[in-house]
């Protein structure tokens, strides 16, 4: 098939839209290393079966991985957002059984033009099917794979472009979008809290004992471990790197020009702007330039009419002072002038693109080269810096050969090769360990290991760490005392929320009996706000979304809204005012609002389709859920 990327031809240079298709989830996961084709230690749990395809475990977890990383929801939320991932996948790969089905054919050419798109390094200089099948072979996944589930997703863009044909967006329709988009309004708001509640909470210690007697089971102290832990660090490894003088000599004569440094002045100045100026402004300003000239020359003080003339404002209010200068660093005509002055001598006028200078010299150092003794400090650093790192992983190296011996003697092995040793007793996963903190690798590695096993050479922080396993402390239940400050945490934010829930019904029945704002602000313990303007797709700052307050919008001032609960608070809100749309423009943004109009319905489309595709199909035994091993991805994401 890739023999038609060796052609000139630019035929078929279209993408189908293809990389909506091959970022979609399914497609994804066979892209990620580690993912569905991967090699694994047993069968994956399978979420759900999809005609002749599974959707696994494994594969919605990376997928929820990828999306905590990208942060597109909050990790509190994790659990809620799992059954819709499942839905995507299941959905997708229905999808793609429905257009097999239907007959939906996808052209060698139109593959062949969607991997180019996709990996446009596999064709730089021509194809290479070499490299092509290497990348491959890293995930892998073979040719025909590959290019079979490319297909497939090409076919479901191909039946989701036919199911979205003939959209049809009315002139109502335009109108009412752009009045969406542009009106405004502004809002009066009161929140409250579970916070504001949490200091009413008293718990007693038999309310807490009762508690953990009823969710005993919930509570479990961790495995812990012990181990020994070695670390090789740039400074205990540098610092046996004898470094001879001897050597540092050789290094500093081959230094060519390094340790030379150039002429340079100190000096400072008065400036006049002249930048904007006209010609007879221009005049005016060097007069008054000679005339401030004649009293530096004539013995004034140079500071003072620095301050109380310059227009230089890094250095005016320094008595003009610029500070020590090289060449190269500033305008020619004010470089010619100061390097060509004596310590304390004054310039004539130097005219500059900034405008007119006077310039003092106060100070000057002739060109001169560092002494072996200033820099040998510096070029004994460099030395030691250059061979730490091949010491560092050699001493690791032969450190860790003996342990896999001798595990039982890590502090001796520890002293013979200069890395530190710590012995660490019952740490947790996620406890911090001396010299590295929290380290996700490391933990894994000395979590799985059984006692007198030893782990690679793992870097942390310019270190090399070592971990030897001593012992295992199996998870066992929790006592009381080791949870109670959970519980009490736990109780406490429920009983708020209880708390809430109940002040959120008083004020709802407020709101029922038109109440003033100001009065429910009072009986919360709030103050009424005022919002910004915002519009539908807005947000109200301090609140949230603008969708929260959609019945605000078709209403006049005064009216009330809420209690809604918006992000973990609690709203009510008063229409202050409202703006509307501009019509004299709506003709301006007519084609972007069918653009979006045509969005919206498009994915309206698509979300009917598929969710009745999906219930058909679920009738039909085409598709079948592991609601178990969905329960198992939700519990894994609990606290």
């Amino acid at each position: 098939m890739f023999d038609m990327f060796r052609s000139r031809d630019k035929a078929v240079r279209t993408t189908l839209t293809v990389m909506l298709g091959l970022v979609a989830l399914s497609m994804v996961a066979y892209l990620i290393p580690g993912g569905p084709g991967s090699a694994s230690m047993g069968p994956e749990p399978v979420i759900a079966e999809v005609c002749d395809s599974k959707v696994t475990l494994r594969e919605v977890q990376l997928q929820l991985q990828s999306a905590l990383k990208n942060k597109s929801f909050p990790i509190q939320m994790i659990q809620n957002y799992i059954p819709e991932f499942v839905n995507q996948f299941v959905a997708e790969r229905a999808t793609a059984c429905q257009a097999s089905d239907m007959g939906i054919v996808v052209s060698e050419a139109d593959v062949a033009n969607a991997i180019k798109s996709m990996l446009p390094q596999i064709f730089q200089g021509g194809f290479n099917k070499e490299l092509y099948a290497g990348f491959l072979a890293q995930q892998n996944l073979t040719i025909p794979e590959f290019e079979a589930n490319v297909r497939k997703q090409m076919q479901v863009v191909k039946l989701r472009n036919l199911i979205m044909e003939g959209i049809i967006v009315t002139a109502d329709e335009i109108e009412a979008e752009y009045r969406r988009r542009t009106e405004k309004i502004k809002i009066d708001y009161v929140t409250f809290s579970p916070e504001k509640f949490k200091g009413q909470v008293n718990l007693t210690p038999a309310e807490i004992q009762t508690y953990f007697n009823a969710n005993r089971g919930l509570y479990k102290a961790p495995e812990k471990r012990s181990f020994d832990l070695l670390v090789a660090s740039e400074e205990k490894i540098g610092s046996t790197i004898n470094v001879t003088d001897a050597v540092l000599r050789q290094i500093y004569a081959s230094a060519g020009d390094r340790f030379r440094s150039g002429e340079r002045v100190r000096v400072r100045h008065i400036l006049l702007k002249t930048t904007e100026k006209s010609a007879d402004d221009v005049k005016k300003i060097e007069a008054k330039a000679n005339d401030l000239l004649k009293q530096v020359k004539g013995g004034a003080d140079f500071a003072k009419l620095a301050g109380e003339n310059s227009e230089d404002p890094g250095s005016k209010d320094k008595g003009g002072e610029y500070g020590w200068m090289v060449k190269g660093q500033t305008v020619a005509n004010f470089e010619t002038a100061a390097f060509s002055l004596k310590k304390g001598e004054i310039s004539n006028l130097v005219k500059t693109e900034y405008g007119f200078h006077i310039i003092q010299v106060l100070d000057r150092e002739e060109p001169k080269v560092k002494a072996f003794e200033e820099v040998k400090d510096e070029l004994a650093t460099e030395l030691r810096r250059q061979q730490v790192q091949a010491r560092m992983e050699a001493a690791a190296e032969q450190a860790r050969a003996e342990l896999t011996k001798n595990p039982k003697n890590a502090s001796a092995i520890a002293a013979k090769y200069n890395l530190n040793h710590y012995s660490v007793q019952e740490a947790r996963p996620n406890d911090p360990v001396q010299e590295i903190g929290i380290n996700q690798d490391f933990a894994s590695a000395i979590f799985g290991l059984q006692p007198g096993g030893v782990t690679n050479a793992i870097v942390v922080n310019n270190k090399l760490v070592i971990g030897v396993l001593n012992g295992i402390t199996p998870a066992r239940p929790a006592e009381l005392n080791e949870v109670e400050s959970a519980i009490r945490a736990q109780l406490t934010e429920q009983k708020s929320f209880e708390l809430m829930a109940a002040k959120q019904k008083e004020i709802e029945a407020l709101v029922k009996s038109g109440a003033d704002l100001k009065k429910i602000a009072q009986t919360v313990g709030g103050e009424v706000k005022t919002s910004t303007e915002f519009t539908h797709d807005g947000a109200a700052e301090g609140v949230g979304s603008g969708t929260y307050f959609a019945d605000l919008f078709g209403k006049e001032p005064g009216a009330m809204t809420g209690p809604v609960n918006i992000s973990g608070q609690v709203v009510v809100a008063r229409l202050n005012a409202k703006t509307g749309a501009d019509m004299s423009k709506l003709a301006e943004d007519r084609t972007n609002l069918i653009t979006g109009i045509k969005g919206r319905k498009a994915q309206e489309r698509k979300d009917l389709f598929e969710d009745g595709l999906v219930a058909r199909m679920i009738d039909k035994g085409k598709i079948k859920l592991n609601q178990d091993v969905i329960r198992r991805l939700i519990d894994s994401y609990r606290g």
